[in-house]
């Protein structure tokens, strides 16, 4: 995203039906760096990783690579760093990218690169192919091998505009196999068309087939979510799509404004905490051509942050409060990013609980007519524990119609959530999450949620 079209009444578009095919996405044999499995993005490690971080325009700013630091201080564990293949503005060479990812490395953050060359595509005469942006990433090669635990290839940024986009599935597919038979093992992420938003549907569609063409079945789904994306039905519903078919998808750039529309950014927020969704915002600063508003920061200056950049970094569901380093980069972490209870589990004065306790807090994210979205954040006590069971009764005859990150069964209104393999064992004083959509009639009233733990 540099510079984005008005896309007049595209949001209506949104009430199209299709399903994207479910396939569940395997983790990679070969790889040495990221993998996926499902819908869930795992570090070299083995360990689930939930991107939080922001773009970087680096290459119209190669002189504020020094914002990597202040990226990281803030709370960020991933930057999406952009990239010229040399076609449209100026060629960022190998010796470049190798910097860019040492000090992305440095400041223990995995870094996504990605070519903003291909902007547009088929709208914008200056865009180019995505087969263009294989041949960078093949000639920038030596840069890249050995770095898959650190670097994620997102091939090109919004590869087509709004004309065309049905050529978009031949495109991304040669695209991952040229890639793959040129030896990168590393996670690659694809953007959608539309300008990145999708709003024809043409990647939620061909997910399943476009992952299938990835040998190493380690392909990652990109959505750009600005105007198109302006309720929470739209958001909860594109997102949710593919968390039902097993495929990994991120929110690689989105914003609290735009020129198309204004995004719910709350509810972005939200859906992707919740379902354990990763999210990169636009952009850390230097933005121009009308939409300035999109910096984070004020010229580059970490300590000048916009009310976008308070939104991001620190409101709810912001990076501050959820983003967890990458384990490759040592340290014990969370596998799964979790939010601070809405409300004190117990009161203030209250000493911390001790022995294998846990405490649930139950919180509504979204709603709409005849349905809402819940997060439930369980939280050890004073000692670490290796399991969890929480229940309920729902008040008011509410109904789950989707439930993640947690094992669920119901017998009436009685709710039973038992954690997942990978995110069972929580530190002491540590938190993991679990969400889940459901159906209400006449009044919604909030259940009181028990934890027991083992």
């Amino acid at each position: 995203m540099r510079r984005r079209r008005l896309f007049g009444g595209l949001a209506a578009l949104l009430v199209a039906v299709a399903g994207v095919v479910a396939v569940t996405a395997q983790p990679a044999q070969a790889a040495a760096g990221f993998t996926v499995s499902g819908s869930r993005i795992l570090d070299a490690n083995g360990n689930a990783f939930v991107m939080r971080g922001v773009n970087h325009a680096h290459t119209w700013y190669a002189d504020k690579l020094g914002s990597l630091a202040d990226i990281k201080a803030l709370g960020a564990n991933t930057v999406r760093v952009v990239l010229s293949s040399g076609d449209r503005w100026t060629r960022n060479d190998a010796a470049d990218v190798t910097n860019v990812i040492t000090q992305c490395k440095a400041n223990r953050l995995i870094c996504v690169l990605e070519v903003h060359d291909t902007t547009g595509y088929g709208e914008e005469s200056a865009a180019t192919t995505l087969a263009r942006a294989v041949d960078y990433w093949i000639a920038i090669r030596s840069a890249l091998a050995g770095q898959e635990r650190y670097v994620i290839l997102n091939i090109g940024n919004e590869p087509y505009g709004n004309t065309g986009t049905a050529g978009w599935v031949a495109d991304t597919k040669n695209a991952i196999t040229r890639l793959r038979a040129a030896g990168f093992e590393h996670s690659i992420m694809v953007d959608a068309p539309n300008w990145g938003q999708d709003w024809s549907f043409t990647m939620r569609d061909n997910a399943a087939s476009v992952f299938a063409t990835d040998p190493q079945r380690n392909t990652i789904f990109s959505i750009h979510m600005y105007g198109v994306f302006d309720t929470a039905a739209e958001i909860d519903d594109y997102l949710g799509r593919f968390i039902t078919a097993g495929l990994p998808i991120v929110v690689g750039e989105f914003g609290h404004n735009h020129s198309d529309g204004n995004p719910d950014e709350d509810t972005i927020l939200a859906t992707a905490q919740s379902r354990g969704i990763g999210y990169l915002g636009w952009s850390w600063s230097g933005n121009g051509g009308g939409v300035e508003y999109l910096d984070l920061v004020t010229n580059f200056n970490a300590s000048a942050l916009t009310s976008w950049g308070q939104r991001l970094f620190n409101g709810a569901n912001g990076i501050k409060a959820t983003s967890r380093e990458a384990s490759v980069f040592g340290g014990t972490q969370p596998t799964t990013p979790t939010s601070p209870p809405t409300s004190p589990s117990v009161p203030p004065s209250s000493p911390p609980p001790t022995g294998r306790q846990c405490t649930a807090t139950y919180a509504v994210t979204g709603s709409w007519g005849g349905g809402f979205q819940g997060a439930v954040t369980v939280t050890a006590g004073g000692a670490a524990i290796t399991s969890w069971t929480v229940t309920w009764t729902w008040p008011s005859g509410q109904r789950f119609t989707n439930t993640w990150n947690a094992a669920v069964t119901s017998s009436g209104s009685a709710v039973t959530a038992r954690n997942m393999s990978y995110n069972g064992s929580v530190p002491a004083g540590g938190s993991t999450s679990w969400g889940f959509t459901a159906s209400w009639t006449g009044t919604n009233t909030a259940p009181t949620p028990t934890c027991a733990a083992a």
